[in-house]
């Protein structure tokens, strides 16, 4: 009898309602502005990257591989976010079904966890290029860049499929409101009646050992770049050395500087305002799409140069 109220409780309510930001309904037109702005420069960046780097053949080596993969991630990233997030600001359109919640959710996490293999991944790269110059091309062969990748794409894939599994065993008998403007897996646990231990502490394990583990060999990596940089023989060839990882280091604390602070504001900041942390962590997946292009084009210069010469030959057709 109990199995069958609980299964009637969940028929009785198919959806979600995402609020958007709340706190903030009469600004919300010029959020909307703000992440529509941010969604278009992660479309318009990323595509011109991937563009770039499909149809030059110079650009086929290590970093720029990485840096396909990375504005590819960053595309389904921000597709996952911005399109509802925008739908239900505008326009209003609040009700999200419970399957397309738990696949919204899983999008978001599965390639922010994958955003942040591909940064370990350039981490190495660049501890390759400045630490072994001379077997950098033999250590990152095509056929080792393409191994990672899909290790990347596998680890998040593997980390994050239990989310919807294990939500999908729980029970929503009360309000199925999601005070944010998109699906996301803690705030779909505070909603469920049933038993959530396991999923908050799945939760945590698959967060702390993604980006525990990454920082660490970044951490390493960057340790090992930085003591090699200084033994190296004048201030110019040390700051050409460091100007080569100058680009990665902007994306990095981009990525998981606000990630950290979301994070933690969700678990433990009790005192932070609900407005703030949903602002926040909405902007968190969408502005390092946005802005990863932005820093690859002013700080590497072979981007900077094939953009340029992009815009020009259109400019002169």
């Amino acid at each position: 009898m109990m199995a069958l109220s609980n299964s009637s409780l969940r028929l009785l309510q198919p959806s979600f309602f995402l609020v958007g930001i709340p706190g903030l309904e009469e600004s919300q037109h010029w959020i909307a502005l703000l992440l529509g702005i941010l969604y278009t420069l992660a479309l318009v960046g990323n595509v011109t990257i991937l563009f770039i780097i499909w149809t030059d053949p110079s650009l086929h080596q290590p970093m720029y591989l990485f840096l396909a993969m990375l504005a590819t991630i960053d595309l389904v990233l921000a597709s996952s976010t911005a399109p509802k997030a925008l739908a239900v600001l505008l326009v209003h359109a609040h009700d999200i079904g419970y399957t397309v919640c738990l696949i919204q959710m899983f999008f978001i996490h599965a390639f922010s966890s994958m955003e942040s293999g591909v940064l370990v991944a350039m981490a190495l790269d660049r501890y390759v290029a400045i630490c072994h110059p001379l077997h950098h091309s033999t250590i990152l062969h095509p056929e080792v860049i393409g191994h990672i990748g899909v290790a990347v794409l596998v680890r998040g894939l593997i980390l994050l499929t239990p989310f919807p599994i294990l939500l999908g065993r729980l029970i929503f008998c009360g309000a199925t409101i999601i005070g944010h403007a998109y699906c996301e897996h803690m705030a779909l646990v505070k909603l469920a009646c049933s038993d959530t231990t396991v999923n908050r502490a799945y939760g945590l394990a698959v967060a702390l050992l993604v980006v525990g583990l990454d920082v660490l060999v970044i951490g390493i990596s960057y340790a090992l770049i930085l003591q090699a940089v200084l033994k190296v023989p004048g201030a110019e060839a040390r700051l050409k050395a460091f100007s080569t990882c100058g680009s990665h280091v902007c994306v990095i604390l981009i990525f998981y500087v606000p990630g950290i602070f979301s994070f933690l504001t969700h678990r433990f900041g009790q005192h932070v305002p609900h407005h703030i942390h949903v602002l926040l962590a909405t902007l968190y997946l969408l502005v390092p799409p946005a802005l990863n292009p932005l820093v690859y084009g002013v700080k590497t210069r072979q981007i900077q140069q094939r953009v340029l010469r992009l815009f020009y030959i259109k400019a002169t057709i």
